[in-house]
């Protein structure tokens, strides 16, 4: 509707200070005559905005003139207070902030929208971390959202999976990333972007070297670039398994990162069971599976079998003399 593009133009010329009418066009999804139109609009109606033409022009307000945002609709208003898990704020240190700055949101929201918000705020969460992965470990990511904001290089005393000792690498950030509670920090490493996790960081020392980025390159970008490489990464090892109908639910909902596509019914056993195959890192993943006892039998390759089978006579024997 017009008067919610007039609105958006406002509060992005609030934000932004001068921009083009091509990209107001673009991220309004209009013409660049409309928005020339709608800024017409708005002047009538006493808004100080002004355009200048030519290379270096744009669309503007005057200096110092600020609005509020009782132009919120009833849905917008809900939106702003659909809130994830307190942990991201906590670990930037911004859950006062937070709280502050929804305090001002309701103040200046239209009487009629201040119930519904409310009522979000009580009605609706959203809870990032998944089932039966425990709480994230306990991270304090202040000193890297600092450097991320510093725009300098960073020296970055790292702790790779798999050894006890940290390594020293210079990079570039990005900034600053959380999937399902875990932090990441987002930075390219002689010029390749890498994902660091922010709970094996040992120390980041800011240098007195102004960051390189790659031009035209934002974080969402790489955080994109990087997600694909993670999940689309093929396994070293595929296991064919067969689940019973009883776990099988659960068996997805505990490997989905590892799935090579989604369990079939197996038709030898009128659908009592289903088959799946799994993309591993080695063969010596498989004893995790052991966890679903006699309801899951891998089916190859052999020396996964035997590796379970080992790790199961283990167990027998640690058991036997058990009265």
């Amino acid at each position: 509707m017009k008067s919610d593009r007039l609105l958006s133009i406002l509060l992005l010329l609030q934000t932004r200070g001068q921009v083009t009418a091509g990209e107001l066009a673009e991220r309004l999804e209009v013409s660049v005559r409309t928005v020339y139109r709608d800024v017409e609009a708005l002047s009538a109606s006493g808004v100080p905005v002004y355009a200048e033409r030519g290379r270096n022009g744009g669309i503007a307000l005057l200096p110092g003139f600020r609005t509020d945002v009782t132009g919120l609709t009833t849905d917008e208003a809900r939106a702003l207070f659909v809130l994830s898990s307190q942990g991201a704020h906590a670990a930037l240190g911004l859950d006062a902030a937070l709280g502050s700055a929804l305090r001002k949101v309701m103040a200046a929201l239209p009487a009629p929208h201040r119930p519904a918000a409310e009522e979000t705020s009580r009605r609706i969460l959203v809870d990032p971390v998944r089932w039966m992965s425990g709480p994230p470990a306990a991270v304090d990511v202040g000193e890297l959202h600092d450097a991320v904001f510093a725009d300098r290089r960073l020296l970055l005393h790292y702790r790779h999976s798999g050894t006890d000792v940290p390594r020293v690498h210079t990079v570039d950030p990005y900034g600053l990333v959380v999937k399902a509670g875990v932090w990441y920090l987002v930075a390219d490493r002689d010029g390749v972007p890498r994902l660091f996790r922010a709970d094996r960081v040992r120390s980041a020392v800011l240098t007195d070297e102004p960051v390189v980025r790659r031009a035209g390159v934002e974080l969402a970008g790489v955080w994109e670039e990087l997600r694909r490489q993670v999940e689309e990464r093929p396994g070293a090892v595929r296991l064919r398994v067969r689940v019973h109908r009883s776990r099988a639910d659960l068996f997805v909902r505990l490997h989905t990162a590892v799935l090579a596509g989604a369990p079939e019914p197996e038709a030898e056993s009128s659908g009592e069971w289903v088959r799946a195959e799994l993309a591993v890192p080695e063969l010596g993943w498989a004893r995790s599976l052991l966890s679903f006892g006699a309801h899951l039998e891998v089916l190859s390759p052999s020396g996964a079998r035997r590796i379970l089978a080992e790790a199961a006579a283990s167990v027998t024997e640690l058991y036997a003399g058990s009265g």
